[in-house]
Parts: structure tokens; sequence; C-alpha cells
């Protein structure tokens, strides 16, 4: 349509352009004063004619003076015989300059080859148009099936990256060393009758590095890496997929040694017969493409296919037998050294003042992946530079990581002052039960200042970085996050709404707690459901349901005596450090704000 609309506007034009030609070329006949046949003869007699023009049945008549005029005359009767019937004075007319003028080729071809050759001409380049719109889809229509990777070449030093470039991940870049050393050196491999793996399978949360060791491999080796999304091969035309899967491992082999690398991997790997199309739909066609490509890879073809996905238990089984992905890396979350190595490489062209200490920043960002680093230290940047400041300080960072972990503060958003008081006794109540349980993180910081959907927020972050979880540390959070809802309780004799989403958290871990974790002394070290999904809607939406209706009440009742007891925790730690809440919530009224340092003083010197 947006094509047809370019070409009826082109066409319009040139009809414009005719006319105006056709409106130049005529001479512009009707500007000029018309006289009558009685009126030229008298001027004729009068000897003021020069010269006249025969067009047709129009006559141009020049006077001696200069002025042009214009007359009519019969069609059937000749100019001389029209003026002898008018009286004309024959030596007068004799004196006249008569000329015949046929208008030459132009005339012809305004007056009678153009009204007939326009339309055709404007048929002709509309044809010509829509014909050259047709010939451009069919071409795309030849290259549809055509690979949509994208080539990064060992040459391009612009794009390359190395093991240098990745932080971390020691185990991950050990196990890919020798998949580099293949590509360099397969001989070596060949001759002792060592099979290389055909295809690795990077799997980590989003965020880990998997794109990124995955370049730094073909980095490494010094050959092209072929870079293509699994949702790229999806159309809604059958056996496109397929056909781009062939293309891609044709445009590979051609170029070996080389990496194909496919990103999100489970867009088109995962398990096969969940669908709604059965086994014909187009996802399914391209992943038995893949398998078949896979299979059909010689040992010294040195092509290595790399895949990277975050959800490896949706993938078919197929894809994970020996033989095709042999090799399976994990890439697990930085820990405070490697999250500083990290933060060391991301930090290398940007200003920081002198102060900055990234180890600091290391300690406060437990959970946090490679991409969620660098996107802290680039809000840090943006921070500095909208305060118009040059370098990045060390409180650039730390608010940095408020804004990546809870969302941008809402300076907007302005609390009433008896808004303000429930909101600080709230956030009170969590830190100070927080700052008193042995087995709770430790509090960073205290805040009423909104930011993203939270009025007020505690920041608590543990210490070390943790992979074990006890039943102590469970229960003391339970408390933790009933903490708000009982000081509001115990100052307000009331709760608000502020409490929901700390009610939320806490009835699901204590759910887990008995139906995952086997950590209910009364319900026992049974796992009572399993979440089960449909893999082809990529989200969980139906919990199996493996227990009995005297079970799941047990269940219930266990869950709700875990939040009693915890809120029973929680109310004892502020009934008996009453003045203390009161104390942090003063100040919380004044300054908002509560650091890790003055609350540390705070909770120390009353336990003294």
């Amino acid at each position: 349509m947006k094509t047809f609309s370019k070409n009826f506007i082109f066409g319009i034009g040139i009809l414009i352009l005719i006319a105006l030609s056709f409106s130049i070329l005529s001479g512009g006949l009707g500007e000029k004063k018309e006289i009558s046949l009685s009126e030229l003869v008298a001027k004729i007699n009068a000897g003021e004619v020069a010269k006249i023009s025969v067009i047709d049945s129009s006559l141009k008549i020049t006077l001696k003076e200069g002025s042009e005029v214009v007359a009519s005359k019969e069609l059937e009767a000749g100019l001389t015989e029209t003026l002898r019937n008018y009286g004309v004075d024959q030596s007068k007319l004799a004196e006249v300059d008569i000329t015949i003028d046929t208008g030459g080729a132009m005339k012809v071809f305004l007056t009678i080859v153009l009204p007939i050759l326009g339309p055709i001409l404007l048929i002709a380049i509309f044809i010509w148009f829509s014909a050259r719109q047709v010939q451009r889809g069919s071409m795309q229509a030849f290259t549809f099936g055509q690979s949509r990777a994208r080539l990064i070449t060992p040459d391009n030093q612009k794009d390359r990256v190395t093991f240098k470039d990745v932080a971390g991940v020691k185990e991950a870049k050990e196990e890919l060393r020798e998949i580099v050393d293949f590509l360099k050196n397969p001989k070596k491999f060949l001759d002792i009758g060592a099979k290389i793996p055909k295809g690795v399978l990077l799997m980590g949360a989003p965020g880990s590095g998997k794109t990124l060791l995955a370049r730094a491999v073909a980095g490494e080796a010094g050959v092209p890496f072929f870079h293509m999304s699994g949702s790229e091969f999806i159309e809604m035309f059958v056996g496109v997929g397929a056909s781009r899967v062939r293309d891609t491992f044709r445009l590979a082999k051609k170029a070996a040694p080389s990496i194909i690398f496919l990103d999100e991997i489970d867009a088109v790997g995962r398990m096969r017969g969940a669908g709604l199309g059965g086994g014909h739909d187009e996802r399914e066609q391209t992943l038995n493409q893949l398998l078949v490509e896979l299979d059909g890879m010689e040992t010294d073809a040195r092509v290595i296919m790399i895949a990277a996905t975050n959800r490896p238990d949706v993938l078919d089984p197929a894809l994970l037998r020996p033989g095709r992905f042999d090799r399976r890396v994990v890439l697990d979350l930085p820990d405070r050294h490697d999250r500083e190595a990290i933060l060391n490489i991301h930090s290398a062209n940007k200003p920081f003042a002198k102060d900055v200490k990234l180890s600091l920043i290391a300690e406060r960002t437990p959970g946090f992946s490679g991409a969620d680093l660098a996107n802290l230290v680039n809000e840090a940047a943006i921070l500095a530079a909208r305060q118009e400041r040059t370098t990045i300080g060390q409180m650039d960072l730390f608010n940095s990581i408020e804004k990546v972990m809870l969302g941008p503060e809402r300076k907007s958003r302005v609390l009433s002052m008896e808004e303000k008081k429930i909101s600080s006794y709230h956030e009170a109540g969590h830190a100070l039960v927080a700052g008193s349980l042995p087995h709770a993180d430790p509090v960073h910081k205290i805040s009423i200042v909104s930011r993203g959907r939270a009025a007020g927020y505690t920041l608590k972050l543990p210490t070390e970085d943790r992979h074990l979880y006890s039943r102590s540390h469970f229960l003391d959070e339970l408390a933790v996050s009933l903490g708000g809802y009982v000081a509001e309780q115990l100052v307000f004799n009331e709760v608000t709404t502020g409490a929901s989403d700390d009610l939320r958290k806490a009835s699901d871990l204590a759910r887990n707690l008995v139906t995952r974790f086997g950590m209910s002394e009364k319900v026992g070290p049974v796992v009572w459901s399993e979440k089960e999904e449909l893999v082809f809607l990529g989200r969980e939406i139906a919990q199996e349901r493996n227990f009995s209706e005297e079970t799941a009440r047990m269940i219930d009742a266990e869950v709700s005596a875990l939040i009693k007891q915890a809120q029973v925790r929680a109310k004892e730690v502020l009934s008996q450090r009453r003045e203390k809440l009161d104390e942090i919530a003063t100040i919380l009224i004044e300054k908002e704000t509560i650091e890790r340092e003055e609350f540390n003083q705070l909770v120390v010197e009353n336990n003294k």
C-alpha cells in the first residue's frame, strides 16, 4: 500500500509537469487582447499592421508599434477572402506580412500525440514501478531461507574479545580452553584418538556472561564467529528455520575453523511433543534440522557449536545426549572477588574519584550478575554527569546499587506527616529485628525515600556470599519480614497496606520451608509439591498436588504456625527494645536515611 501511494503521487507529479509544459509552449494566447475582424480590417487600412500569423482559426497580429493582439477567423474561408468580405484595401493588405504557422513538431506532439500517449505513458510507468517492487519481493523470497547470522571476523579488532576481557568464571574458562586448543591444534587430539565435543552448552543466569565468554573463545582461537539468536530461526513460514540452520552450518564449514554461537537456544530447542502443533510445527522442524546438522559434522570439520541458555530444564533430551552437546559449562553468579574484578574491567575507561573503593561496592552487591555490575557503573556515570561533575564518586556507586536493586528515587512522591511517621516505624521495625537476631543478614541502609513501588526500604545484605541456607537463618528472616507489620501494630494499634508485600514474601518463605526444604519438624523431610511446567508456554502455570486433603490441612496449619511464631519473635524484640525503636524512627523522620555505621552504633550501644 505504501508503494502504491508513492507511485500514485509520482504519476500525478508527471501529469502536472506535462500540463505546465503544455501551457508554457502553447504561448499563453489567452493573455493577449482580442479584436474583431472589422477592427483588424480598420487597422490594416490605416497601415498599423506589420504581420499576421495564421494558427488554425486564430490570428496573431503584430502591430507596427510593437504590441500584439489576437483575432479569430472562420475555418471554412481563407484569410484573404475573409478580409476582402470585410472591405480590406488590397494595396494595404499587400504591405502586411502574412504567414501560416502550423506549430511544427511540438504542436503536433502537444495537440495530437500527447492526449493519446500521455495515459499510456502513465500506465507504463505505474506497471514498471509495480514490477520493480514485485522483483524485490521475489528476491527477498529467494533469500528468505538464508542464514541471518552476524559474522565477527578474526581481523575485526574492534569487536574482538579474549579471556582477558572476561572476569570471573575461572572454571568455565578452563573448560573452554580445550576448545580453543582444538581449533588451533586439532592434530594433537586426533592423533591420540580423542573426539572433540561438537557442541558446548553454556548454562547460567541472565547476564552471567554467556555471550561474552563465547566471543572470547572465538577471539582466543582467532576464528570466524557466527552469532545468531534462537528466535531468528522461527518464522511464520514452515521450513524457513530448517533452511536457515542448513545455511548457517554451510557458511561455518566453508569458513572452518569457525564457531557457531546460538544464543537463547531454548527458543528452538524446547522439548518436542509439548507444543500446540504436535510434531509438525515450525519450531520442531528447526530443532530436527539442528540435530541432523550436529550429527552430520565430521570429526575434522573444525566447526564448534556453542549454545547458551538460562533454561536448561526445558531443553529436549536429544540435544543433550553424547555426540551433540557433549560438554555443559555452568556459569555461576560472581563471588565477591569476581565482582571486584568485573567492576575493574567496566571502570577501566571511566574517571573515578580517588576515594572510590570498588571492594566496598563488590561487598554490597551479592547476587549481582556481570550485566548488573556493568549497569551499576553506567548508572553511576550518568548520575555524576547529571550533577555536572567530571568524576564518579563513591556515593554515586552506592546510590546506583539501590537504583539497580529497587528502582529510581521518587522524589515527587511526597508523604504526609502521618504517612511519614508510619513508614519510619515500619522500616525501623524491620531494621531493629534484623539487628537483634543472630542469623539475619546485617542492615546496610534504612530509608523512607520512595524507590520504585516501595514507600521505604531496609537494605539487608550478607557479609559474604552464601550458597547454603540454614533453618535458623530462614526463621530469623521470617521474623524480620514481619518486623514492619508488628511495629505498626505495636505503635499505632492497627496495620496499613504497607505490609502487604512483606506478608506475601513471608507466606512464600514459610510454605517453601514446609513443602520444599523439609524444615518443618511436624510435616517432616518430605517434598510435598512439585512445580509442573507446560514447556511451550514458558512459564509455571500449575502446581502438582501429590498429597491428600489431610496433608494439605497439616501443611496449611504448619505454615500458619511458622508465621505466627515469627510474629511473636518480632514482637518480643520490638517490645523489649521499644525505646530504640522510637529513636530509630525519630532519626528517620528527621533525616529520612540511616547508613550502616550509624545504625550499628545505635544497636551496639543498646546491646551493651
